[in-house]
């Protein structure tokens, strides 16, 4: 290994690393030279994934545990010395009317997709802090930005990501730590073909191309992890639609039947994913 690739050879910690998104990326970074602490509570999978080596560690998590957050990044120092990025991409989609949500999805919700973020920012801060510096991404969503009708739930966990990394974004700039958030529109993997066929899920499916996994771990490798930006939705201009419909709410109602049929149509049209 080169000079040039040591002195740029970074710690990762990436959460949700045994599918999707997570794994997509961790796989990049690996490949890059990098060292990759794999995160996920599917430990079975994690193991098959991710043999352990000198740049990787994997390390099963259940992101709601204070502890277990801990516990794995002293881990991650104990191993290499420091941290120098968190991906909090771990989460979860359990569709449903708010009429019809129950107090469990409340919890599991809030708890893993919110309280799992701020936890593992909870964790990692006072290494950053020690030494000078470090970038935090937090993986929210499009339905983070404009709330989805039929996701009321899985929308506010993800507000709340997005509030809390804008938030954190200013206050932790003077320590030298960035935080990104990033809010993409629908992502091809098996959390999206869940939602197939019913009505609470038809706006994920009502915009253009549907992203795959692969598309997200590009961003974050090219644009992300280089840039450091506050906020970057994917694709663009959806985060901007997103955002005007945030700014009118009269815009959402007169929206979403609309975006409801087109969603529905094309929910029988994207491929599975594999």
């Amino acid at each position: 290994m080169t000079v040039q690739a040591v002195l740029q050879q970074r710690v990762f910690i990436v959460t949700g690393a045994a599918s999707g998104i997570g794994r997509a990326l961790s796989r990049r970074l690996l490949d890059a030279g990098h060292c990759v602490c794999a995160c996920d509570i599917d430990a079975e999978t994690l193991a098959a994934v991710y043999p352990d080596s000198a740049h990787c560690l994997a390390i099963p998590l259940d992101v709601r545990m204070y502890g277990a957050w801990q516990a794995a990044v002293e881990q991650v120092v104990g191993r290499w010395g420091r941290v120098d990025v968190l991906c909090n991409i771990a989460g979860i989609l359990q569709d449903n009317w708010v009429a019809d949500v129950q107090p469990g999805e409340i919890d599991r919700h809030l708890d893993i997709n919110t309280k799992g973020v701020m936890l593992g920012m909870h964790s990692v801060l006072p290494h950053m802090t020690a030494q000078g510096g470090g970038h935090i991404v937090n993986m929210a969503s499009m339905a983070g930005i404009a709330a989805i009708p039929g996701l009321a739930l899985y929308s506010a966990s993800k507000f709340a990501v997005r509030a809390y990394s804008l938030a954190a974004a200013v206050e932790l700039a003077p320590k030298g730590i960035a935080v990104s958030v990033v809010c993409p529109d629908a992502v091809q993997t098996p959390m999206l073909d869940r939602q197939r066929g019913r009505l609470q899920t038809a706006l994920t499916f009502s915009g253009g191309r549907i992203l795959t996994a692969d598309d997200i771990a590009e961003a974050l490798m090219t644009r992300v992890f280089p840039r450091r930006p506050v906020e970057l939705a994917l694709p663009p201009a959806r985060g901007w639609l997103a955002k005007l419909s945030n700014t009118f709410v009269g815009l959402t109602a007169y929206l979403v039947p609309k975006l409801q049929q087109k969603g529905l149509r094309r929910q029988h049209t994207h491929p599975h994913q594999e």
